[in-house]
């Protein structure tokens, strides 16, 4: 018998699972998340990132430009996206030189070092109750890239604004995504700015409002990851959807396709499932925010795209980092969080290596010792399989 074969076949196995284990370890690169700061019990910010760099979270977006935490993310190499307030918009758009100034005080001092890679120009502008910002937020943004590309800043840092899914004037069948025909014309003028900028298309979607206002017609297990097969067909393009997420952002993308436009990137900028609701808020239970955000991340190891776009990997930013007691509005907008805000697990999504069943935490001192030690056990569990692959090619 010619065992060299043989030999050649244990071997790829062994290295096939030494590969396996090694990507398991490592971050999921398109998946980032969100880290709001509206409680008043939260983590410092030295140790958020203790917490953020033990989930393997590379990508983290906030709501301001608090210079506590980008000192705090400083050198850590985690992709920081800030936030520019509504509020600022109306003075942004009307003098440039408002943008330089809010630019040199809170990018320049701070950048390279903290690895800010996006500026989101307001938060739900165009749907938002004021109506005002409306006209503000593309001249805004264009004064806000140039002060960039005055400092040369413009090809690490990329300019957008999120939208809520209240633009879509319709989204079913996803090949029949449109915006809302009265904001076609600011649409356009922000989707030529995000070409003319290589910048992406940021998205809130969150399949949770659609299950909570219509349990009785939409397939639960359709949000949560949880369909086997196909729920949902496109009867233009045939495209088969296991998952609502997906179909959202694939309607965006037929919108943006109807304006003209065929090479910009949608992007999730927030996805989340609450974990407790008022009794109207159907759904919202830690067993279905656990499922959901479980079943996203094992999504995001994938790499997938959208069937839409299936070779384009979807980054997603989940919502949220904490539960924010500070929030305002119903009882779900203070438990999106996948954690307390003392670091606790509020239920686990497999993120943590050092989770279990009845004990989801971990140990956040002032030093970054636990995370040593983790590291030091994964480079001893390398060591072995590399000698487990030298034996079984000399014993057989």
């Amino acid at each position: 018998m010619n065992v060299v074969p043989r030999r050649i076949t244990i071997v790829i196995q062994l290295l096939g699972f030494y590969l396996l284990i090694h990507g398991l370890h490592r971050e999921v690169e398109g998946l980032g998340i969100n880290y709001g700061q509206l409680g008043d019990n939260l983590l410092p910010p030295a140790r958020v990132v203790q917490l953020l760099q033990a989930c393997k979270f590379t990508k983290v977006r906030i709501y301001d430009t608090n210079p506590q935490i980008l000192t705090a993310f400083a050198n850590t190499g985690i992709e920081l996206i800030v936030t520019v307030e509504n509020a600022k918009l109306a003075g942004f758009s009307a003098d440039p030189q408002q943008a330089n100034q809010w630019v040199a005080a809170n990018i320049q001092p701070y950048f390279p070092a903290t690895k800010i890679t996006g500026i989101a120009v307001g938060n739900e502008v165009i749907t938002a109750e004021d109506t005002s910002s409306m006209g503000n937020l593309v001249p805004a943004m264009r004064n806000i890239h140039a002060a960039l590309v005055a400092l040369g800043f413009d090809p690490y840092i990329k300019v957008s604004s999120p939208h809520s899914l209240a633009v879509m004037g319709s989204s079913y069948p996803p090949s029949g995504g449109r915006f809302k025909p009265e904001l076609a014309t600011v649409m356009t003028q922000f989707i030529q700015f995000l070409v003319d900028t290589q910048s992406p298309f940021w998205i809130n979607a969150y399949p949770y409002f659609a299950y909570k206002d219509s349990p009785d017609k939409i397939s639960l297990d359709y949000v949560l990851f949880n369909a086997a097969a196909a729920v949902a067909v496109d009867p233009v393009t045939n495209l088969k959807y296991n998952n609502m997420l997906y179909a959202q952002v694939d309607a965006v993308l037929a919108a943006i396709y109807m304006l003209g436009f065929n090479r910009v990137e949608v992007r999730v900028s927030e996805t989340g499932w609450p974990s407790a609701g008022d009794a109207n808020e159907v759904g919202a239970t830690p067993q279905n925010a656990q499922t959901y955000n479980r079943n996203l991340v094992r999504r995001q190891m994938l790499n997938e795209g959208t069937p839409l776009r299936p070779g384009m990997r979807l980054e997603i930013y989940l919502f949220a980092l904490f539960n924010e007691d500070s929030k305002p509005g119903p009882t779900s907008e203070r438990n999106y969080g996948l954690f307390l805000p003392n670091g606790v697990a509020a239920y686990d999504i497999g993120l943590l290596a050092t989770t279990s069943p009845s004990s989801a935490t971990i140990s956040l001192s002032s030093s970054a010792a636990p995370i040593k030690v983790e590291h030091m056990k994964y480079q001893r569990f390398m060591y072995m399989m590399i000698i487990v692959l030298m034996l079984g090619w000399q014993v057989l």
